[in-house]
């Protein structure tokens, strides 16, 4: 381990900010010691996330969804294992790629789909999209389109937390291209600063739209960007939901016990394009690269460690299926029926500082 406390601070006497990463287990190793019930709710919470976002891109591609549509096809591991440590009074600010986060959390499938498709019984009354899903009675605070935008929002909303003395944690989510961004730097200097209940959660797919991480950041270590505010930092295997999900709960523990933020660099992948307009190989990437990487599926690994220690079955698993596609199906019919948000409404819920 490796203390990220500088000189400076350590002569002032604060207190070290521990480095951490994985879980060193292989993942049929770490199932055999979760609770089978656990491991089943996530499997069901990622299958929901994929059959989600294939219908998605179907709905999309008959011109039912407008607008941009960024799915989160290869890193439900991300958010599922993220979002299991938490509590319901807990906060959740995410990137424009957000259907996953909200799904995990709670949200009505139906009343998503409804908000991708612009139906006035979508989350946020089919006004806000694909990038714009809100549900305050869930502390889902927004998919968020301006690259990093939420990353400031978030800090605000755990320095009110702190302020009015609730036990509450904010996570925020945002993608690797949002690190270079100055808004980042001075959310994680006063979250630091301030101590705030705060974890900032970078998913690193490798690609800000089609530029290659390297190509456009001078450290690939991300989560290292911590140590230039005495903060504690972490790295974890975004394609395993169990790693994800104990780095993350030592992280919200630390957030809900010292009031102290940690940035927590998840390496994952998305197997489709950055967007539905985006191809998903041949451009920026090679079919090969992308094929390898599904080799790395958070579903497919989870499914065989849990088939590799008896606590599934493929007879389970078409069952489990069944169930998701099921739910998905009644999702797309609720928002096929769903009415278009009515033109005297254009401006109500609209915020104008």
């Amino acid at each position: 381990m490796e203390a990220a406390t500088g000189p400076a601070n350590a002569a002032k006497g604060a207190s070290k900010r521990v480095a951490k990463t994985s879980p060193g287990l292989a993942q049929a190793d770490r199932v055999r010691q979760e609770d089978p019930a656990l491991l089943r709710e996530l499997l069901e919470k990622m299958l929901l996330i994929r059959r989600f976002e294939e219908k998605a891109a179907e709905l999309y591609t008959l011109g039912k969804i407008g607008g941009f549509c960024h799915l989160y096809i290869g890193q439900e591991a991300v958010a599922v294992g993220a979002l299991s440590t938490l509590t319901p009074d807990d906060y959740i600010l995410a990137s424009y790629r957000d259907h996953g986060h909200a799904l995990t959390r709670g949200l009505d499938p139906g009343e998503v789909m409804a908000e991708l498709c612009g139906k006035q019984s979508g989350v946020s009354k089919g006004k806000g999209g694909s990038m714009h899903l809100f549900d305050k009675r869930h502390g889902f605070l927004g998919g968020h389109a301006i690259v990093g935008g939420q990353i400031p929002l978030a800090a605000g909303v755990a320095f009110a937390s702190k302020y009015l003395g609730q036990s509450r944690v904010t996570l925020c989510f945002f993608g690797e291209a949002a690190v270079n961004i100055g808004s980042f730097h001075e959310s994680l200097n006063l979250a630091a600063l301030w101590k705030l209940p705060v974890v900032f959660m970078c998913e690193n797919n490798r690609f800000g739209m089609g530029t290659p991480v390297e190509r456009a950041s001078s450290l690939y270590d991300l989560a290292g960007k911590a140590c230039a505010y005495d903060m504690a930092r972490a790295h974890v295997d975004g394609m395993d939901v169990l790693a994800v999900r104990d780095v993350v709960g030592e992280a919200v523990a630390r957030a809900r016990q010292e009031s102290a933020p940690t940035l927590i660099e998840a390496r994952t992948y998305r197997f489709m394009g950055h967007s539905m307009s985006d191809p998903v190989h041949g451009h920026y990437r090679t079919k090969a690269e992308v094929e390898e990487q599904r080799k790395q599926d958070p579903i497919k690994r989870l499914v065989e460690a849990m088939e590799a220690n008896e606590l599934l079955s493929p007879e389970q698993f078409a069952d489990l299926d069944g169930k998701v596609r099921e739910i998905v199906e009644d999702a797309v019919a609720f928002a096929e029926r769903s009415a278009a948000p009515e033109v005297s409404g254009l401006h109500t819920d609209v915020y104008a500082g």
